[in-house]
């Protein structure tokens, strides 16, 4: 495990030490009030003594952080496909990424009461520089990617994350997941980059990339939020995108994405667990295409085109994706009253003035229709 060190989450015989040293934080006192607001301070300490293990503090804290969200946060959680999942097998989940921390820990949250084998999630160093949001990712089983690295750092990191996730689901069974892209998603197209794909198939030895990703069993995840609490501070980013220009992040800005996302409103949200990308379709894949690269491009389309499918549509995304057209085309799927509430929620976010802003924020939630649809018209 020597390689591991700089990525790795805590070892259970870690967990004691780490929320005794952490407890008193401000920040981690504010989210046990915030998760146990009628339990006194000398109650929830005696709930972390009882924490030996990361299962244990996942279970009697972080689950509950998660419910407590979801209560004040969105009108609740829905979930399907997890009940096709074997208990005690570890599973390679790649999903679509919305939320910095919320797609994990609701993935997590589905695991947890489908009593499934949870995750060890992987998150970006950069989005965990402050000492109290590093303990509590590696309390909550995140293993690190690093950024910022030359190209020679970033392939030898590439290689030794490779094989800590090798290690994890073939040694350790623990499932893990990873999002299909670098970042979230601002502008709702959710798109594999074939880098993560690249990436994982470092560790496969000698095996075939055909061999190796039928032996992680992949399975792609669909998460869908009715509406985004971040939209408004996806905005900046993607009209610098749209105008071509080069977007600086400012000092605060994932530290804001998070809070925001935790706490602004949600609606409802839905997550899929799609079908396994199993050793049939890969076999079948090795015999369509030969090289390297064509594999890659048809495993990132196989799992986006299986997000699409199984990507919960709301009265939001159909409402957009209207507007965008200037048509009703959908209108059998929203009300009169969904409409002008979604109007609302554009006429204070945007500047209606402004055709491109317009235009981008209605794309972030009608993409996810186009993709869906596109899907039928491909017969895919």
């Amino acid at each position: 495990m020597s390689n591991f060190e700089e990525i790795r989450f805590y070892n259970d015989n870690e967990v004691q030490a780490a929320l005794n040293k952490y407890a008193n934080h401000p920040m981690v006192k504010t989210l046990l009030q915030f998760t146990f607001p009628e339990k006194s301070f000398e109650e929830i300490k005696q709930i972390l003594d009882d924490c030996h293990s990361i299962r244990d503090f996942q279970g009697k804290v972080i689950y509950h952080s998660v419910k407590k969200v979801l209560e004040k946060s969105s009108e609740g959680l829905s979930y399907s496909g997890f009940e096709k999942l074997h208990k005690d097998e570890s599973y390679m989940f790649i999903s679509n990424h919305r939320d910095i921390i919320l797609d994990t820990s609701l993935i997590n949250c589905a695991l947890y009461e489908q009593d499934l084998v949870m995750t060890a999630s992987a998150i970006g160093d950069n989005l965990v520089q402050k000492p109290f949001l590093l303990l509590l990712s590696k309390l909550n089983r995140n293993f690190l990617v690093q950024r910022g690295l030359t190209p020679r750092e970033m392939l030898r990191s590439s290689q030794n994350l490779s094989e800590y996730i090798r290690h994890l689901l073939l040694e350790e069974n623990r499932s893990v997941w990873m999002a299909q892209r670098e970042g979230r998603t601002k502008d709702g197209n959710d798109v594999t980059q074939q880098g993560v794909l690249k990436m994982l198939a470092m560790a496969k030895g000698d095996m075939s990339i055909s061999e190796y990703f039928s032996k992680i069993k992949i399975v792609p995840v669909s998460i869908s939020y009715e509406f985004d609490p971040t939209d408004v501070l996806k905005m900046p980013e993607l009209m610098a995108k749209r105008k071509e220009e080069v977007y600086k992040k400012s000092a605060h800005e994932d530290f804001n994405s998070i809070l925001k996302g935790a706490l602004g409103n949600k609606g409802r949200i839905h997550i899929t667990a799609g079908e396994i990308l199993d050793e049939n379709w890969f076999g079948e894949l090795a015999k369509t295409e030969h090289s390297v690269n064509d594999q890659l491009q048809a495993i990132a389309g196989a799992i986006d085109s299986k997000i699409y499918k199984n990507y919960k549509l709301w009265p939001a995304n159909y409402i957009a994706c209207d507007l965008l057209n200037n048509s009703e085309e959908h209108s059998s799927r929203y009300t009169d009253k969904e409409k002008r509430q979604f109007e609302r929620r554009l006429t204070r976010r945007v500047d209606f003035k402004n055709a491109l802003e317009v235009n981008s924020y209605l794309l972030m939630y009608a993409n996810p229709v186009i993709n869906h649809e596109a899907l039928n018209e491909d017969k895919i």
